[in-house]
């Protein structure tokens, strides 16, 4: 019976990762809605499946080890570590979190920021996505802000909040011209495997779509190219998520990274 139960625990404890990955991969293949992968089937009952397996896992490691014969231990240990590990990661992210501000538009210039073209925003607003609002605006101010929880940023705009978050995201300066930054911008763009919905070599602008691999979540993201005075370009950028508050730092990450290649592209790292 022991080692029966010890058994039990680690098949249990093995389909924890299947239920992650299906609510991951379900909501990427449309069979529900994001808000039933993530927040029902990994924020809500996530926490709940983790600690329930590595109660099973703790009770059948004690009972295994218990008294001789200890058959099956090993199998009780990994059903224990299974879900341990699982929540260590949950916790983690958690804390990242934490000290992460709840939003989800960040652009290299906030007072001039990169704007997207009426096509895409209609493809936005045909999605029920978070709305575009202007860096400008005090985040108190709009909708998703209201209530006690946002008192901490009163006074703050969303662009300012960005800012301060995360300083590294920033106009990229080049020395290459314009047409030349145009076109690596828009080759790494393509690099990174993004779909592109416009190029406008004339106004410097680039729109497209970044997708993320588990979720499918979509973040738009607009690349504005302009001459720099004295010579050079001037590269701007910005990101902004489809779905949900916060992006976890993910656009400004993104935006980060996606001008270090440009620059390395550009041979100017």
């Amino acid at each position: 019976m022991r080692t029966m139960l010890a058994r039990v625990a680690l098949i249990l404890s093995l389909l924890v990762p299947v239920w992650f990955l299906a609510a991951a991969l379900g909501t990427k293949f449309g069979l529900w809605s994001w808000r039933t992968g993530l927040g029902v089937m990994i924020v809500q009952w996530g926490p709940r499946i983790l600690i329930g397996t590595a109660v099973l896992g703790l009770i059948a490691l004690v009972v295994v080890l218990a008294r001789a014969p200890r058959a099956g231990w090993q199998a009780a240990l990994v059903a224990l570590l299974i879900p341990a590990l699982g929540l260590g990661y949950l916790f983690g992210v958690r804390g990242q979190s934490a000290d992460i501000p709840p939003i989800h538009d960040v652009a290299t210039n906030i007072d001039d920021p990169p704007t997207y073209s009426p096509a895409l925003l209609a493809v936005r607003e045909g999605e029920g996505a978070n709305p575009v609002a202007q860096l400008s605006a005090p985040i108190t101010s709009l909708p998703a802000y209201q209530g006690p929880r946002f008192a901490p940023l009163q006074g703050k705009t969303l662009g300012q909040i960005g800012h301060e978050a995360y300083p590294e995201v920033r106009t990229l300066t080049v020395a290459a011209t314009p047409a030349d930054a145009f076109a690596a911008a828009q080759a790494e763009i393509e690099a990174q495997g993004w779909t592109l919905v416009g190029a406008e070599p004339a106004s410097g602008v680039i729109e497209a779509t970044a997708e993320t691999f588990w979720f499918g979540f979509k973040d738009d993201v607009a690349v504005r190219v302009r001459p720099a005075p004295g010579g050079g370009s001037l590269i701007d950028m910005r990101s902004t998520s489809r779905v949900g508050l916060s992006d976890l730092g993910a656009n400004a990450e993104r935006i980060e990274d996606y001008l270090d290649d440009v620059e390395d592209r550009l041979g100017e790292d």
